[in-house]
């Protein structure tokens, strides 16, 4: 479905990915991990068009892709859902669903609101989502349910590439749970590839298919949730940290022993 290709990225003198190389298989969940900085982010909003890298190339269906916007993105099938969500809390869930892209009479452009609830609910229940009522406010449910209202968002709006940035950040067991659910459904269907950033091995192991690693701006993991474990995952994380320690330890010692120097 998607192809990253020696992909990197740069802002200023600081460099988030230096040569990033991932696919993503149809109907797949990949996870996505790595520490705070790593890069992560930046990958998924040059994917989605956000941003531009400064080399690299990508391929989409086998096609080089090379989007323009955002919403170039989106027309060619990849959506993103962020930690924020974009949603408006004081419209309701049904106006949310349809943000930027409602439903009006013709030829009177006026709101159809009988319509929007109606898709709005078919959305909801085909991914298995419960929300009573669809004319509450968004601001007055829970954070699950919002996420899960941000999912089936990008879902119903034909998306077949999913990239969910930290869906799981905040929320409880039982609210995490819900999205997870979610998540699993789509797999089953087989129609939507997601990937996600994660942070929590266990939700990893419980609902994707494969993992990569992003360390020091390339994917120094890509393996089947099957060929890996919460055990290797920590070890190469914690060998990263001692790494990271070091060069921190030496750069300090360095620098004394520089000014040391100057002040003889």
């Amino acid at each position: 479905m998607l192809r990253v290709e020696h992909i990197s990225k740069s802002f200023g003198p600081t460099t988030a990915l230096r040569d990033v190389n991932l696919h993503l298989r149809k109907g797949e969940v990949l996870g996505l991990l790595g520490d705070n900085g790593s890069g992560k982010s930046t990958l998924i909003k040059i994917i989605c068009g956000f941003q531009k890298q400064d080399s690299g190339q990508m391929f989409l269906h086998g096609e080089p892709y090379e989007p323009k916007s955002v919403d170039d993105a989106r027309a060619q099938g990849i959506d993103t859902v962020y930690q924020d969500l974009a949603l408006v809390d004081e419209l309701s869930v049904y106006h949310n669903m349809f943000l930027r892209r409602e439903r009006v009479h013709v030829p009177v452009p006026l709101l159809n609101n009988a319509l929007m609830r109606r898709e709005t609910r078919k959305a909801l229940d085909d991914i298995g989502i419960n929300i009573p009522r669809l004319d509450v406010p968004v601001a007055r449910l829970s954070g699950g349910q919002r996420q899960a209202i941000a999912v089936a968002r990008t879902v119903s709006g034909e998306a077949n590439i999913l990239l969910l940035d930290e869906p799981l950040a905040a929320m409880g067991a039982k609210e995490g749970g819900m999205i997870l659910e979610v998540i699993q459904r789509l797999k089953e269907e087989g129609e939507v590839s997601v990937m996600m950033i994660l942070h929590n091995y266990a939700h990893v192991f419980a609902t994707c298919d494969r993992v990569n690693l992003l360390q020091d701006g390339v994917i120094a993991l890509d393996k089947q949730i099957t060929e890996t474990s919460v055990e290797e995952l920590n070890e190469i994380v914690v060998e990263e940290y001692r790494r990271a320690r070091q060069a921190a330890i030496a750069e300090d010692t360095a620098a004394r022993a520089a000014a040391a120097t100057a002040s003889q």
